[in-house]
C-alpha cells in the first residue's frame, strides 16, 4: 500500500513537472502556427500556460471582458529581478511622467517599456498568432539574446485587443474552408459575410476610439494603459494582399507636437525592421499613406502621451483566408504572414533594448516639458460653465478623467482668449465655476491636440479626419487664451435635489441624460407631455421640449408616479421641477394644444447586407448601450416583407437599400410613410430616398461652374492623381450649422450647432413640403480641410430637415450625428428625429390630411 502511495505521488510530481515545463506554441496547439487559424480561447490559453511556466519572467494579468464575454489580458515579461520589482518599476514610470501621486523623485536608471497591441481588427488575423511565437521567443530559456534584451526592457503584450471580431473571422472561416486552402481570389473563403469582423460586437472600429474610450474594451484597455504608460508602443495591422509590409518612419502630416526624438526613433527603428526584412528578402515600405494626425489610433494616442508610438501593416486582412494568390501571382499565406510580424516584434525589442537608456531619459523629458512650459502657444482653455450645457459637460468632464486630463475651476479675472463660437479673440470675463484646463501639465500634449480650436496640417493627405476639436464635438461655449489663468477651485455639481409636488414636474430638454430619464417613464408606462413653446412658471424659465410628467392620465399609479419619476431622476442626475398647477404666468397652459402627448415609438432600425456597418453599429450602441431603449434591427434584405403596421420609427442609416427599386416593396413602405409612418434618413440613405418614388423633393446641391473652369484647367498630371483627389474631398470638417429653434429637431440647442462632415453631401433648401432645420452658410467651416474644389458648394445648403409625405415623414440628415459615439453635440439632435421631429402637427398644412380642429 505504501509502495502504491509513494509511486502515485512521484508520478504526480511528474506530472506537474511536465505541465510546469513551457511549450512552443505548435506544441500547445497541435498544430504548426500560421497553419490555420487560432481561435481566441486557444490564444488566451497559451498565454496562461506560459504564465503558469515562467512565473520568475512573466506575469499575465486579466484587465477586462468584451461585450460577448471574452477575456481581455496583458502579459508582462522581463528578466527575474524585473519582475520582482514589477510594481516599483511601474510606479517609477507614472513620476517619471510627474503623475505619481506620492511625489517621490523619479529614477532615469529603469528599464524602458515596450508595449505591444495585436488584433484591434478582428479579420487581421496573422498578429494574435504572431504574438504567441513573440511571447515563447522571450521566454525560452534557450533564447540567449532575448534574455539579454529583456536586463533593461519591460516586454508587455496584448495578445488580442478585440476577441469578439476575432472569433467572428475565426470561426467563419473555420467553419466554411476545406482540408485544402483555396488561394483563388474568388474563392468564398475570401469573401467574409457581414459586418466582417474587422470590428467588435457593436461595429465599432476600436483603432478609432482610443482617445474617445466609447468601447467597453477601450475604457478599460485605456484605464490599464494609463497606469504603465510605455516609452514604445507598436499597434499591429494588416492592409489589403497587394501591399506588403509598411513600418515606421511615419507618412506625413506629422502632428506639430510630436517631438524631434519620437520622430528620430521613428527612423530608428525603421533601420532595424528593414535590416531583418532585406536579409528574409521580404518587401516593405515606408513613409506612406499612414500618418501621425488624428489623435485617436494605436500609434497617435501613445505618442501624444510620450511613447513612440506606431503601426505595422501587414499585407492580408480579411480578404486573404489562410493563403491567396496576389496581383503580382505570389502567394501570400497565413504563415509569411505571422512570420512578418514576429520579426519586427523582435526587432522592435532589440531595438529599444539598446536605446533603453536614451527612451527613458527623453520620456521624462517630454513630461517635464509639458509641467514647466505647456505645450503649444494656448496656454488656458476655458469651458463656460452654463446650466444649460450641464449634460454635455458632465460628459466631457468625464472624457477628460479617462485619459487623466487635470482641470480645475476659475478664479474671477479676465483674459483673452479665442472665442470658440464667435471665431474672434475678445475679452472674457471668468466665473468662478467655470472650468480650466492649463496646459501646463503632464498631459499637456494631448490637451492641445483634443482642445485646440483648428488643428494645424503640413500636408493635406491626411489618412482621416481633419478636425475633432473637443469643444465643437461636446457642444460647449469655450475659449482658448495664450494667457497663464489663474486657477480656482472646482465644485462638482450637488447631487440633484428633487421636491414634492402633487400636480406635476418639468423635466428640461437639454441633453441625452433628460431623454433616459424621459423614456425610463415611458417604458414604465408613465404618460407625458411636452411643451412646444417656451413657458414662465413660479419664477422659471421653461424652453422649448420640455416634458411634463404630470398626475392627469396617469391616476393609476397613485403616488407612486412621484416616486418613479424621482428614481429616473436621479439615476440620470437631472434636476425635476414641482409644478403646482397648469395655469402658466407666460406662455401656453398645461391643457393648451402646445402642449403634446410625448409618445414611447416603436423603432426599427435596418441593418445587414447594403447597410454601412459603422453606421449602423453607432445607432445600435447607441439605443443599446446609451439611450437604453428598445430597438429592434431588422434585415434590409427582408424589409420588403416587414410588419409595417408594428413600425412607428424607421432608421435608415448611411446604405444602398435595394426595397427600393422593388416596386411592390416600395409601394407598401409608401403607404406605411401616407399613413404616419416617420423616416430617418441618414447620410447616403437621404440620396437615395430622394430618387425612389415617394414625392420626396430632396436634391443634391450642385456646385456652380465658375469662370475659367474647363479647357486647359482641366488638364492634369498622372503623378499627382492622389494628391489632386484631395481638391474634391471633405475629410472631417467642422462646420456651424444655422438651426431653426422653434422646430422639435432643434429643441435643446441655442439656435445652432457643429457638425462634422465627413464627405461633400450638402441638399438645396425644401420649398413646398419641407422644414429646412438646418442650414449652413457662407464662412461657416470653423476648423479641418475642405478640398479647394468643394469649397463653394459647401455654403447656403440644408443639412437638417424635416419633409412631410401624407400624414408621415422623413427627417433628412446629411451628416453623422452620432460619428464614432464621440460626437457628444448630434446625440440630442437624434434623439429629437426619433422622438419629436415630424409629428402630424409640425408639417406643413399642404401636407396634413384631416388634421383639422373640430368645429364648436
Amino acid at each position: 500500500m505504501l509502495r502504491s502511495l509513494c509511486f502515485f505521488a512521484v508520478m504526480l510530481f511528474l506530472q506537474a513537472n511536465i505541465q510546469a515545463q513551457l511549450k512552443s506554441p505548435d506544441e500547445f496547439l497541435g498544430y504548426k502556427i500560421g497553419s490555420r487559424y487560432s481561435a481566441h480561447w486557444k490564444v488566451a490559453g497559451y498565454f496562461r500556460q506560459a504564465a503558469a511556466a515562467m512565473p520568475s519572467v512573466m506575469k499575465l494579468q486579466d484587465y477586462g471582458v468584451t461585450n460577448e464575454g471574452r477575456p481581455l489580458m496583458v502579459a508582462f515579461i522581463s528578466s527575474p529581478e524585473n519582475i520582482s520589482n514589477l510594481e516599483n518599476i511601474r510606479k517609477n514610470n507614472l513620476r517619471l511622467a510627474n503623475l505619481s501621486p506620492d511625489k517621490m523623485a523619479a529614477d532615469e536608471n529603469m528599464p524602458a517599456i515596450v508595449w505591444l497591441s495585436y488584433n484591434v481588427h478582428g479579420n487581421e488575423t496573422s498578429s494574435s498568432e504572431a504574438a504567441m511565437l513573440t511571447l515563447f521567443a522571450l521566454l525560452d530559456p534557450a533564447n540567449t539574446q532575448t534574455k539579454a534584451w529583456l536586463k533593461n526592457t519591460v516586454v508587455v503584450i496584448d495578445p488580442c485587443i478585440n476577441p469578439d471580431g476575432r472569433d467572428r473571422y475565426v470561426n467563419w472561416f473555420n467553419s466554411i474552408a476545406g482540408k485544402n486552402y483555396d488561394p483563388k481570389l474568388m474563392a468564398r473563403e475570401h469573401d467574409e459575410p457581414w459586418p466582417g469582423g474587422r470590428t467588435n460586437h457593436y461595429n465599432f472600429d476600436l483603432n478609432r476610439d482610443w482617445a474617445w474610450q466609447t468601447q467597453l474594451e477601450t475604457k478599460q484597455r485605456i484605464k490599464l494603459y494609463n497606469q504603465w504608460l510605455p516609452q514604445v508602443h507598436v499597434d499591429y495591422h494588416e492592409q489589403f494582399i497587394n501591399d506588403p509590409y509598411y513600418f515606421a518612419p511615419a507618412a506625413e502630416p506629422f502632428h506639430e507636437v510630436i517631438t524631434p526624438w519620437q520622430r528620430e526613433f521613428q527612423g530608428i527603428i525603421g533601420k532595424s525592421n528593414a535590416r531583418y526584412f532585406d536579409a528574409n528578402g521580404w518587401l516593405y515600405y515606408t513613409k506612406e499613406f499612414f500618418d501621425l494626425f488624428y489623435p485617436s489610433y494605436g500609434d497617435t494616442y501613445p505618442i501624444y502621451n510620450g511613447a513612440i508610438g506606431m503601426t505595422y501593416e501587414q499585407a492580408g486582412h480579411g480578404i486573404s483566408g489562410a493563403a491567396v494568390i496576389n496581383d503580382e501571382g505570389d502567394t501570400l499565406t497565413l504563415r509569411d504572414r505571422v512570420m512578418h510580424h514576429y520579426t519586427t516584434g523582435l526587432s522592435t525589442v532589440e531595438t529599444a533594448s539598446a536605446q533603453s537608456s536614451r527612451l527613458v531619459k527623453e520620456f521624462h523629458k517630454f513630461y517635464n516639458d509639458a509641467v514647466k512650459t505647456g505645450v503649444g502657444d494656448y496656454k488656458s482653455y476655458i469651458i463656460r460653465n452654463a446650466p444649460e450645457d450641464a449634460q454635455r459637460i458632465r460628459a466631457f468632464l468625464e472624457l477628460l478623467d479617462r485619459n487623466g486630463i487635470r482641470y480645475t475651476g476659475t478664479a474671477s479675472a479676465s483674459a483673452k482668449g479665442y472665442n470658440y463660437n464667435s471665431g474672434r479673440d475678445e475679452t472674457v470675463n471668468l466665473q468662478p465655476q467655470d472650468i480650466l484646463i492649463s496646459a501646463l501639465q503632464p498631459k499637456s500634449a494631448l490637451v492641445k491636440v483634443l482642445m485646440e480650436p483648428k488643428s494645424r496640417l503640413n500636408d493635406s493627405m491626411t489618412y482621416d479626419i481633419s478636425a475633432w476639436s473637443v469643444p465643437y464635438a461636446y457642444g460647449l461655449q469655450a475659449f482658448a487664451s495664450k494667457e497663464i489663468i489663474v486657477a480656482g477651485n472646482y465644485n462638482p455639481p450637488a447631487a440633484v435635489n428633487i421636491p414634492e409636488t402633487s400636480y406635476g414636474y418639468a423635466l428640461p430638454w437639454t441633453g441625452l441624460q433628460s431623454v433616459k430619464t424621459a423614456s425610463r417613464l415611458l417604458q414604465q408606462g408613465v404618460l407625458l407631455r411636452y411643451a412646444e413653446q417656451p413657458f414662465d412658471l413660479q419664477g422659471k424659465h421653461f424652453e422649448r421640449g420640455t416634458i411634463l410628467i404630470l398626475r392627469t392620465a396617469n391616476k393609476t399609479f397613485g403616488d407612486r408616479l412621484w416616486a418613479m419619476a424621482k428614481d429616473a431622476a436621479m439615476e440620470n442626475q437631472v434636476p425635476l421641477y414641482a409644478l403646482s398647477g397648469g395655469l402658466v404666468d407666460k406662455g401656453f397652459d398645461m391643457g393648451s394644444d402646445k402642449v403634446h402627448p410625448f409618445k414611447a415609438p416603436r423603432v426599427v432600425m435596418l441593418t445587414g447586407d447594403g447597410v454601412n456597418s459603422g453606421a449602423a453599429g453607432e445607432i445600435w450602441h447607441f439605443f443599446d448601450q446609451q439611450l437604453d431603449y428598445p430597438v429592434t434591427l431588422v434585415n434590409a434584405e427582408s424589409a420588403s416583407t416587414a410588419d409595417w403596421n408594428n413600425i412607428d420609427v424607421l432608421i435608415m442609416p448611411n446604405g444602398r437599400y435595394k426595397f427600393l427599386t422593388d416596386k411592390p416593396a416600395l409601394e407598401a413602405f409608401k403607404a406605411w410613410i401616407n399613413n404616419g409612418g416617420k423616416v430617418i434618413a441618414l447620410e447616403g440613405a437621404v440620396s437615395q430616398l430622394a430618387s425612389a418614388d415617394l414625392g420626396v423633393k430632396v436634391k443634391k446641391a450642385e456646385e456652380e461652374k465658375k469662370d475659367g473652369e474647363g479647357g486647359y484647367n482641366d488638364l492634369r498630371t498622372y503623378g499627382d492623381r492622389e494628391r489632386d483627389a484631395v481638391s474634391g474631398s471633405a475629410p472631417g470638417s467642422i462646420y456651424r450649422v444655422d438651426l431653426d429653434p422653434t422646430h422639435p429637431l432643434a429643441f435643446g440647442y441655442p439656435g445652432y450647432y457643429y457638425t462634422l462632415k465627413i464627405g461633400t453631401r450638402v441638399f438645396e433648401f425644401l420649398k413646398d413640403g419641407g422644414w429646412n432645420v438646418g442650414v449652413i452658410k457662407k464662412d461657416n467651416q470653423v476648423a479641418g480641410l475642405v478640398g479647394s474644389s468643394q469649397k463653394d458648394k459647401m455654403k447656403d445648403a440644408m443639412l437638417l430637415g424635416v419633409v412631410g409625405v401624407g400624414n408621415g415623414s422623413i427627417t433628412v440628415m446629411a451628416d453623422d450625428p452620432l460619428f464614432r459615439s464621440f460626437w457628444e453635440n448630434g446625440k440630442l439632435m437624434f434623439c429629437n428625429a426619433v422622438f419629436l421631429a415630424g409629428d402630424n402637427f409640425f408639417l406643413p398644412q399642404s401636407t396634413q390630411r384631416n388634421t383639422q380642429r373640430p368645429q364648436g
